[in-house]
């Protein structure tokens, strides 16, 4: 008695389909919430370099007794600010005046803000 048993190993088509679909389910609905949360974490980042640029800019204003003030006295290794990080390919002003707010373009090609002292 010659009984050749055979196992079929592995997954029906209809199976891998069903995962493919549930995973691109999760990832479609993943997506969006992480967008979300990369554009709240570059926004805050600029909001505190602009508030770090403000201060600089009150303490320049205070020492030297003027109003306006270039980015280039602002930020470098012998300035207020050390380092100036962009996060997003944002656009910082070039010149600072007093009582004027900050306002950032260009934040990931799509946001402005503003910062009032």
């Amino acid at each position: 008695m010659n009984a050749v048993t055979r196992f079929n190993k592995g997954f029906t088509l209809v199976e891998i389909m069903i995962v493919v679909v549930i995973i691109g389910l999760l990832a479609a609905m993943a997506i969006p919430a992480f967008q979300k949360v990369r554009a709240s974490s570059q926004d805050k980042t600029v909001l505190n370099n602009m508030r770090e640029l403000g201060a600089a800019a009150d303490q320049y204003f205070l020492e030297y007794g003027v109003s306006t003030a270039d980015i280039t006295s602002l930020v470098g290794s012998s300035a207020y600010v050390k380092a100036l990080n962009t996060v997003a390919n944002e656009s910082y002003p070039a010149q600072f005046t007093e009582r004027t707010p900050i306002m950032v373009t260009n934040i990931a090609g799509l946001r402005t803000l503003t910062f009032a002292q």
